[in-house]
């Protein structure tokens, strides 16, 4: 697809881009742009439904140095109304060109939401891209403003909805082609937006693309390369970036035992590339470490589950069931790329605190094994009966660390933690566990902001009682397969401290799509990024 998109002013002659609602005529933008009628033309073929991302398209002839631009089309048209009275065009008349029409279509009014504004740019951009075009003007705002949606649609969200569905078509996944492969060439693509309300919101939509686009890369890198070292690598330059906003401590080796970091160590000592906690702490305006808590009031925390790499430990993947591990840290590479949006694009005025857990769980004569009892910095006892469920050990850690010295607002855990969750809820929702009602509405806000869907599940003292052990406080995995996705959360809650507001967020299903789709190709999708920025922008 294409290298990047660049939102610029455009002269010279360029793509025109419309939409249109199924149930609506054409806007009066595009009817004064119809050279010969022939966009009305192309909108009643049989090929054009008017379905969000269905295109037709059509060709228009414009003054050249028009650039195909409101003015460039009324001049064409009276040109050619007095073509119509000449025998021959006169010597000074001015030279056409052929400029492309898009139309996408938007759906039915009734049903529209400005997320389907992702499906439909991520359309227009993949015909931009199929039909080799360097340059488009889009036009999306005036067909809004001409609806019902005039006063009730943001049209700066609106324009956020296209940037991100331009955006996300930029990710690279060619990174890892060598030199056996013939690597598609990758053209910058130029879009100007008239409406500036709506520019701004595509500009902070690319933005936030961006920060998805890095940890779907993140997600996409093998674990020979995306080590707990590199995950922690990756932190320190986006501090590095931040002028001085990031601050970032990496917790490693005697630390994690110092520190009582029990699940880190233990899922992660079996493998030669150790394990660590990765700190994050954004302030507000660049100020020494702490002095946001007093001026900013308590810091939003998140935390990622960043496994890097997966075998099941002792109790060891079978068949073909290690393939794809490489993405046990996406709940990581979530984070990490939200808080790229928060230093560059957000920057919200109320302390971030992320921390990464990042290990890799391997096998060796130092892996951890069923039987073992792990005792947490909290006091809980744990009994291993199933190394392969190693996510909620680590996550645990940061759970117990936060609520001891971040003295958090809240805390947003994201990780792929099982996969009872895809069998309930397949790729389509995230399963959400969150017990505090008001975080909980701010989150089912940013989800439907951000496009990224949740579904609330159960978290009843049942399902903790599910977890009980007769040797230990808890177990890390009931056998009983009654209720999986929950017993994920319900062991994590033992690691909470009951005032503090959480909530788990299990992105299993979500994190990577088998096919591609509307503004996603097949592999990693970075769920997560976008609802924690809209949720840490709306605090």
């Amino acid at each position: 697809m294409f290298e990047a998109i660049n939102l610029i002013n455009i002269s010279g002659p360029a793509t025109l881009v419309f939409g249109k609602f199924q149930d609506a005529a054409l806007s009066e933008r595009v009817l004064k742009h119809d050279v010969g009628g022939v966009i009305e033309a192309a909108v009643k073929r049989g090929e054009f439904s008017g379905a969000v991302g269905n295109i037709v398209e059509a060709f228009v002839s414009v003054p050249a140095a028009s650039g195909g631009d409101e003015k460039g089309a009324k001049q064409g048209k009276k040109e050619k109304k007095n073509k119509k009275h000449d025998a021959a065009p006169s010597a000074g008349a001015a030279a056409t060109t052929t400029v492309r029409v898009i139309v996408v279509g938007l759906g039915k009014i009734e049903k529209f939401c400005a997320g389907d504004l992702r499906t439909a740019a991520a359309a227009v951009a993949r015909r931009l891209h199929a039909a080799k075009e360097s340059s488009a003007i889009v036009h999306f705002a005036s067909t809004l403003e001409e609806t019902k949606f005039k006063s009730e649609l943001d049209l700066k969200h609106a324009g956020r909805c296209v940037g991100e569905g331009f955006g996300l078509l930029t990710w690279n996944n060619q990174v890892f082609k060598g030199k056996a492969t013939e690597k598609a060439k990758r053209p910058e693509l130029a879009i100007e937006i008239k409406n500036p309300k709506f520019a701004k919101g595509v500009e902070f939509g690319m933005a936030l693309a961006k920060a998805t686009n890095l940890a779907r890369t993140l997600s996409e890198t093998p674990p020979n390369i995306a080590t707990p070292k590199f995950m922690a690598e990756q932190a320190k330059a986006l501090a590095k970036e931040s002028g001085g906003t990031l601050k970032v401590t990496v917790f490693e080796g005697k630390d994690l035992e110092t520190e009582r970091l029990t699940g880190h160590y233990n899922v992660g000592k079996a493998s030669e590339n150790k394990p660590c906690m990765v700190r994050m702490e954004y302030t507000p305006g660049g100020g020494g470490a702490g002095s946001s808590k007093k001026k900013n009031g308590k810091p939003i925390v998140l935390i990622g589950k960043t496994v890097c790499y997966d075998t099941g430990g002792l109790s060891l993947k079978i068949n073909n069931g290690m393939v794809g591990m490489k993405r046990d840290k996406d709940g990581g590479c979530a984070v990490l790329g939200a808080m790229h949006a928060v230093v560059h694009a957000i920057k919200p005025s109320v302390p971030i605190v992320a921390i990464l857990c990042a290990a890799e769980n391997s096998i060796s004569d130092e892996a951890y094994r069923p039987d073992d009892v792990l005792t947490y910095r909290n006091g809980v006892t744990v009994e291993i009966t199933n190394t392969d469920a190693e996510g909620r050990l680590v996550l645990a850690d940061a759970l117990c660390w936060a609520c001891e010295k971040e003295d958090p607002a809240c805390i947003i855990d994201l990780a792929t933690l099982t996969g009872g969750v895809v069998t309930a809820l397949g790729s389509t929702f995230c399963g959400m566990f969150c017990e505090d009602d008001a975080l909980r509405g701010k989150l089912e806000a940013a989800s439907a902001s951000s496009g990224e869907r949740v579904w609330r599940l159960p978290m009843h003292a049942e399902y903790k009682d599910m977890m009980k052990s007769p040797i230990a406080d808890i177990l890390n995995s009931n056998p009983n397969r009654k209720a999986h996705p929950i017993q994920g959360a319900a062991f994590l809650a033992y690691f909470v401290d009951e005032k503090t507001p959480w909530c788990h967020l299990d992105i299993a299903g979500v994190h990577s799509t088998d096919a591609d789709s509307g503004p996603f190709v097949k592999g990693p999708t970075g769920w997560g990024v976008r609802i924690l920025c809209d949720f840490v922008a709306n605090w």
